[in-house]
């Protein structure tokens, strides 16, 4: 389905205020326990030149470390503030190190590393207590959002290399137009065209019987709840929020649940990661149904080590930043992550 074995003017706006305050009711305190032993995972895991990586040789770092970042910043830890303010900062500084040896601004690997890493540099923009490393990051950031740009393809998605004829599928372009939202939210120019192609070729890639998005598009591909989270989740940030196409694809998300939550479903932290903004995005009373499922049900998934999934000796796995960024969804510190 998708290569994650790591796994959107004139300046920020951004508030690092949350919507729903610290004390939100629906933060229990074992989830707020675990978010705590998550981020402690998180540090001890960390590389010497201030990365995280997959494998322990720096394999899949550039994704890894941008939602580690992430994930610290879903708890209002930014680089340069708070108890984890030089941890923090050495992750800032070495991300921002690879985005200089990239003068062509393509970030990682493959496009979903280069969609992460647009997303980290976005969020932190105007957040850092440095201003010489706000305009760093402003630079990476307009160099990352010109790559996606012209990598869009004809028939609106993107594919693993930033080719625009490179082909396309629902999950990488996903990822890289959350990224694009999260850098337009922030005050970068992002063109309306390359919004209208996104939608159409989210119409493409849905099932019109079930509602759902499907990996390919043209019905080449079956229904997936990954790819309907997500698919549903950029519609809404598309501008498509209360539409047939994304009120279908959350009925058919719902219709899947309970087990999709309590069970383990195909890359189920990353399908998650996209469900739980989408029920945000489709209101209160969504959202109020849906994440005190998934809380409890990640909680659960937790192990000794403060983390989920695939545990090795070496790296981390993308599923424990995802499930604090998960977690820490009642927080709402992260713009992007806001209705």
């Amino acid at each position: 389905l998708m290569s994650m074995s790591l796994f959107a003017q004139t300046g920020p706006t951004v508030d690092a205020q949350p919507q729903t305050g610290g004390d939100a009711p629906e933060l229990t305190a074992k989830a707020s326990l675990a978010i705590d032993n998550g981020l402690k995972f998180l540090l001890e895991t960390q590389n010497a030149d201030g990365s995280w990586d997959a494998d322990g040789a720096g394999g899949r770092a550039v994704g890894v470390t941008s939602l580690a970042l992430m994930a610290f910043m879903s708890k209002a830890q930014f680089p340069g503030f708070g108890p984890y303010a030089e941890e923090l900062d050495r992750g800032k500084d070495w991300l921002l190190k690879h985005a200089k040896e990239r003068p062509d601004g393509y970030l990682g690997t493959v496009m979903y590393e280069h969609g992460l890493a647009t997303l980290a540099l976005s969020e932190m923009w105007g957040m850092c207590r440095d201003a010489d490393d706000d305009d760093e990051i402003q630079k990476a950031l307009e160099k990352a959002v010109e790559v996606i740009l012209r990598s869009q393809n004809p028939g609106g998605g993107w594919r693993y290399q930033p080719q625009a004829d490179g082909g396309e599928d629902t999950s990488c372009t996903q990822t890289v137009f959350h990224a694009l939202a999260s850098a337009r939210q922030a005050g970068i120019a992002v063109p309306n065209e390359t919004i209208s192609k996104l939608v159409k070729y989210l119409k493409t890639a849905r099932n019109a019987e079930t509602g759902g998005f499907g990996y390919a598009p043209q019905g080449r591909s079956k229904v997936t709840v990954a790819c309907t989270a997500g698919g549903a989740y950029i519609a809404q940030l598309a501008g498509q929020r209360d539409t047939e196409m994304v009120n279908t694809a959350l009925r058919y998300l719902k219709s899947q649940s309970p087990g999709i939550i309590t069970g383990n479903t195909h890359y189920y932290y990353y399908a998650h990661y996209y469900a739980i903004q989408a029920m945000v995005q489709a209101g209160d009373e969504e959202y109020a149904e849906w994440y005190p499922q998934i809380r409890d049900a990640l909680v659960s998934k937790q192990n000794a080590q403060g983390a989920w999934g695939k545990v090795t000796k070496q790296g981390i796995s993308y599923e424990t930043t995802m499930a604090i960024i998960i977690l820490a969804t009642p927080h709402r510190y992260i713009p992007i992550y806001q209705r």
